[in-house]
């Protein structure tokens, strides 16, 4: 069986991203991955320039942020525009998809933010009780 048939064959399962062949658990890896996350995040604001999406995405390398935007790309999340002019400018905006990717991400992000209390009281009582950290 050539590659073609094997991705044709994918593409008649159901989607189980619980099942280890499932293409969907990769999406989701970049999706939920440390710089994926933030990137779709930052870029829900609106279309940014590589370098303001570095600085916005406190951390990423430039390696690890260039290859999260080739993932995202390639799975359809982020859409990257180059201009013909000199020097080169590329901007990169989310697709329809990602743009829905991105919501449902925030929400869950602004979940979070919003109960770090909780989370950072109950780290306190984790630790105080192993005697950890």
């Amino acid at each position: 069986m050539d590659i073609t048939q094997e991705r044709t064959e994918d593409r008649n399962l159901p989607f189980d991203v619980f099942a280890r062949a499932c293409p969907s658990r990769g999406t989701l890896e970049h999706v939920t991955g440390r710089w994926g996350g933030l990137t779709l995040g930052a870029l829900h604001e609106g279309s940014l320039r590589f370098n303001e999406l570095r600085r916005r995405v406190d951390g990423v390398s430039e390696k690890m942020l260039s290859q999260t935007l080739h993932a995202l790309e390639r799975d359809g999340l982020v859409h990257r525009e180059a201009q013909p002019t000199n020097p080169p400018r590329v901007d990169y905006e989310l697709t329809p998809l990602g743009r829905e990717v991105a919501e449902r991400l925030l929400s869950l992000i602004h979940c979070v933010e919003g109960r770090m209390d909780d989370v950072l009281a109950a780290r306190e009582r984790y630790d105080g009780m192993r005697g950890t950290f």
